[in-house]
Order: structure tokens, then sequence, then C-alpha cells
């Protein structure tokens, strides 16, 4: 059988439904889908953190918890960046009067070890009197600034500190809210590598960014988004810096999915998912908030990219995508591969018939479509 009829013969959505799937449950986990069974971004905060660090012994305690503004995305985007090694570590977000209890219980229970420098609290943004002091008992650096593209900045400039070198490669990002969605998709993959985000506008690149990016030597640019998004004049203005791709994509949904399978052989970016034994994530676009605190499920274990479900639905493109990276068998399922994902979200939100499609999605099957033998 050939590639493309596996995949449409995959792709195919079934008809019949069972309406007493999701009657007298114990469990909300299916054999290939764990899902954070929360609509709360803090309480999915907290299931992540815990989900991926133990804490159990020093070799799976973070290295430094990060805070951001609940009420600033963008700050909390930039700061994914800092997910990833040597810091290591969670996020989590704090509110104008304080951090919240549940947090603090959770950084006691985690007992950060501190990065290369022994800071165990990075604070991103505007930070209150109340918050240093909730903190105080730790070792705790902050970062704040006057505007997205500088705060961006800011981080891009404190990741290369700690790490010794500014990286060649960078995803250049809108601030503006009808961007979020397209933006958002960006953080699994900076809390995965240390390529840092930087902000621009639709039709103007701060000087912040530009100051950024004339660190480097023909960085390697990567636009996030079509050009409702960022117009073509700024990414005209970026080819004069560097190399510049435009990642496709004119929806959200459908830009999740090429960012997912995107990859620039030449410079290594990108995670290039096209073949089965993958770990992928789902959120719902009513719900773009749990893409930053969920971020460290693509730096950890399965190291798993962001896919949007429209509304907590599936669509054409996912069924695809999922069709396309179907694991197969010779003789045996014992051979593996395997694919999981993670589902963020109640069963009002993502219902349960959307993670039984799923999880039959990523299951396993002979490559000759007979059946296991």
């Amino acid at each position: 059988m050939k590639t493309y009829e596996k995949i449409e013969r995959f792709a195919s959505k079934s008809s019949t439904f069972n309406q007493r799937s999701g009657t007298n449950l114990k469990t909300l986990d299916t054999k290939n889908v764990s899902r954070l069974q929360t609509d709360h971004i803090l309480e999915a905060s907290i299931y992540t953190s815990q989900m991926i660090w133990p804490a159990t012994h020093d070799e799976t305690r973070p290295g430094t918890v990060i805070l951001y503004p609940k009420h600033s995305w963008t700050t909390g985007l930039a700061s994914v960046n800092f997910v990833h090694h040597p810091n290591n570590g969670p996020v989590f977000y704090f509110e104008p009067d304080g951090v919240p209890e549940e947090v603090l219980i959770e950084i006691e229970r985690l007992q950060p070890k501190g990065n290369s420098e022994g800071i165990q609290i990075m604070l991103m943004g505007d930070v209150s009197e109340r918050v240093y002091s909730q903190v105080s008992s730790y070792k705790v650096q902050s970062l704040e600034a006057d505007t997205d593209a500088q705060f961006a900045y800011k981080v891009d400039e404190e990741y290369a500190r700690l790490t010794d070198e500014y990286p060649e490669s960078i995803l250049i990002v809108s601030s503006e809210d009808d961007a979020k969605l397209f933006s958002l998709v960006a953080g699994y993959w900076i809390a995965h590598m240390p390529e840092p985000i930087l902000y621009v506008n639709r039709n103007d690149i701060p000087k912040e960014t530009i100051k950024a990016i004339k660190k480097r030597e023909n960085p390697n640019m990567y636009i996030v988004g079509p050009e409702t998004i960022i117009s073509k004049q700024v990414e005209e203005k970026l080819s004069a810096m560097g190399n510049v791709s435009r990642i496709p994509g004119s929806n959200p949904v459908e830009f999740s999915v090429q960012f997912t399978m995107f990859k620039d052989n030449e410079s290594g970016f990108g995670w290039g998912i096209d073949k089965p034994g993958r770990g992928l994530s789902f959120i719902s676009t009513s719900q773009p908030e749990m893409a930053i605190i969920t971020s460290p499920f693509s730096h950890l274990g399965k190291h798993c990219p962001l896919l949007w479900l429209y509304q907590g639905k599936l669509d054409d493109s996912i069924y695809h995508f999922l069709a396309k990276i179907k694991p197969t068998f010779k003789e045996t399922p014992q051979e593996g591969p395997y694919n999981h994902s993670y589902l963020i979200g109640s069963t009002e939100t993502i219902s349960y018939e959307t993670q039984g499609i799923i999880d039959n999605m990523l299951e396993i099957v002979p490559e000759d479509g007979e059946g296991h033998h």
C-alpha cells in the first residue's frame, strides 16, 4: 500500500460512537493518552511540575523555578526560555497581590537546587514587594523591563550570559494579542532548546529586537505566523539582518501542525516530526495560557511539541498529521515505535470522545492492516 493511501486510511473518521463511554470512569488516562484533568492554570502548573520533577532525589529536583505575572502572557512566553538547562525548572504564575499558597507549597516540595549560579527562583516582569517577601528564603534573581520587546531582549541576554553564547537561531513572534495562539506555539520549542523568542509587531521591529539580532553574525530567523500576523514588510527588514524562513500555516491549528513538522536541516532548528515514536501535547484553543505553564512537557520526558485543538475538537489537519505518524509493526507490536500524548484540560474542555479518537490514532497497528498476528 502506498504511503498516501495509508495516510488516508488512518485519517478516516469514525462514524459510530458509544454514548455511554464516559460513564462511571475510574481513570481519565488511556493507554496512549495522559490527561491533566483540570481547567485551572494554577492546578495545571502544579500537575505539570509534579509529573516532570518528582523531586524524590537530587537528579529529579529542578534547578530554578520560574515565576511570571499572570496578567502578561507575553512575559510568560519569553520566560519559558529559562525552563531549559542550566535552569531546568517549572513555570508558575503570581498574582498582583502575591504568589498563590499552592505554588509556595509546591516550591517547598521541589526544594530547587539552584542553577549554575545557585539561583533557585527567577522572578519575571513587574514584581511586588509582597512577592519578594514570600520567596525571601530562596536565592532569587529578577528580570524586568518596560516593554515586551525589551523583556525578550533581556531574557536573551541573560540566557546567553548563563551559557556563554548567543544561539544562532531565533524565533520571531508577535506580541500583539491577536497573534497569541500562533506565538504561544513557540513556547514549547524554547523550553526544549536554547533558542529564544524575540518580539515584533505586525508592521514594525522594535529597536531592542534589532539590537538582539545584531549580536549574532548572520543568524537564522524563523517567523511564527502568517503575513496577517507578521507582515511581509517586517520579513523584508529581517532579511537584511540574516536568513529568514516563515513557518507556514494560515490558522493556529494548522500552524501548530506545520511547526511540529518543520525542520531546517542546515541549522538543525525544528521538531521535524513526520514519523512515529513521538510524544505530543494537546491543548484547546479556548485555554491558550495553558501553553506557558505546561511547556516543561517539551523539556524532559517525551519532549513534546504543542498541537492546538480548535475549541477542544480535532480538525482535518490534526487527523492527517496523526495519520502520518501512525505507528505500525511488521512482526509484533512489541517492536514499537510507540506514540504518546498529554491532553491538557477537563472533559468539559476536551471531551472523552475526542480523547478516545486521539488514543486510537496513536495506537500501533500491523503494517499490513490485517490485525494483530
